[in-house]
């Protein structure tokens, strides 16, 4: 997940995302990350200059993971439909593949300990921009109903957030059927096709 990083950032912000999901952000010190890491105190303020530092590199570099993981789906050649199909195919497979760092950005997104502008960053240069743009094109084509496309990326993504986290937590069972059942309801919530014959 941080391959573009140094051997020394990629222990800080590894450790860092353990530390976190286990024991929450307030209880991750500086001493506790250097302890766990192998890194010592002076070399991790070598390269960020505090904790909110490693948290919003953190973010971002997760993020950015997470953006491309899903851009292969999304950036393959088919139809609107098999895209769409495809790429929430890699959200799940994602958030399913990298639980840590799926917790991480679920609980941590509207946080003020995140830096807005790298809020900003991170919403337009993750997956949602594409997925926006996918369901912009869909709108045009006439393939959904026309409403705002950022609310409808959202409004799928809640849906399947709260199935990956009943997942990870054990309480219910994301086989691929399901997740293809759920694609479904998706599309099928917001098609022209559906609003049509109903």
């Amino acid at each position: 997940m941080f391959d573009k990083y140094n051997k020394v950032q990629q222990a800080v912000l590894e450790t860092t995302l353990r530390i976190i999901i286990q024991r929450e952000l307030q209880a991750t010190s500086m001493a506790l990350i250097a302890k766990e890491s192998g890194v010592s105190t002076g070399n991790i303020y070598h390269y960020f200059q505090s904790k909110e530092d490693i948290v919003n590199e953190l973010y971002k570099g997760i993020v950015t993971f997470n953006g491309e993981y899903v851009i292969q789906g999304l950036n393959q050649k088919g139809t609107i439909r098999e895209r769409f199909n495809w790429g929430w195919e890699k959200v799940i497979e994602l958030s399913k593949k990298y639980p840590e760092g799926f917790l991480f950005i679920e609980q941590y997104s509207f946080s003020p300990y995140i830096y807005e502008e790298v809020k900003k960053e991170a919403y337009s240069g993750g997956w949602c921009g594409p997925m926006n743009k996918l369901y912009a094109e869909a709108i045009d084509q006439q393939l959904i109903i026309d409403m705002q496309p950022e609310l409808m990326v959202q409004m799928h993504y809640g849906s399947i957030v709260y199935m990956v986290k009943g997942h990870i937590h054990g309480n219910i069972e994301f086989t691929e059927e399901i997740a293809r059942n759920a694609i479904q309801a998706c599309w099928n919530g917001i098609s022209r096709d559906i609003q049509i014959a109903n």
